[in-house]
């Protein structure tokens, strides 16, 4: 993988990515398995109808990179950073993102299912049709994220940032107590035994 490459329908298993840099590249119908793209540094390049599957993307730097009809599975994307580019029509299950930057992502048709995201950092992100499903969003920060048609179903949301910004977000479970501490707290509500 490099600058302007164009991958179409290969599979890659076990195949180290490590330290990458490549700009305006493009996959399409790949697989990848068991690869690292630990330190990768990627810039406008776009992977559309792949698949991933136990990948580490740990350290990955992400400049306006576009994930289009793929599945993240049993991947770890811890302290990886993706800015200002977009993920439509993807699935992240079973994905460890603590932390994990995904500032001003512009997410679209987007789950998340049984993700442990603590501390992930979605501020000024812009998410449409979204769903968290049995994710830890313990400590994730939400400041200035716009949203339409987002549900958090049976997650952890304990100590979150920027609940305010969750205006709009169906919340089902034990998380909506945890929300609204975290929303009472932001408002200077102090509650007393």
């Amino acid at each position: 993988m490099e600058d302007d490459a164009i991958l179409k329908n290969v599979r890659y298993e076990g195949t180290p990515f490590i330290g990458i840099e490549a700009e305006a590249a493009e996959a399409e119908g790949c697989i990848f398995e068991n690869s690292r793209f630990t330190g990768a540094r990627l810039r406008q390049s776009q992977f559309s109808d792949s698949r991933f599957e136990t990948c580490d993307f740990s350290q990955v730097s992400a400049q306006d990179v576009s994930l289009i009809r793929c599945t993240v599975k049993g991947s770890r994307v811890t302290g990886s950073s993706w800015k200002s580019g977009t993920f439509r029509d993807v699935q992240f299950d079973g994905c460890v993102a603590s932390p994990a930057m995904l500032r001003y992502m512009k997410l679209y048709a987007v789950v998340f299912a049984d993700c442990k995201m603590v501390g992930a950092d979605l501020q000024r992100a812009e998410m449409h049709n979204v769903r968290f499903v049995n994710c830890d969003l313990t400590g994730a920060q939400f400041a200035n994220a716009k949203l339409s048609s987002v549900r958090f179903e049976n997650c952890t949301l304990i100590d979150v940032g920027g609940a305010a910004s969750l205006k709009g977000a169906t919340v089902q479970g034990p998380g909506a107590m945890e929300l609204a501490l975290s929303l009472a707290r932001e408002a200077g509500i102090v509650f007393e035994p």
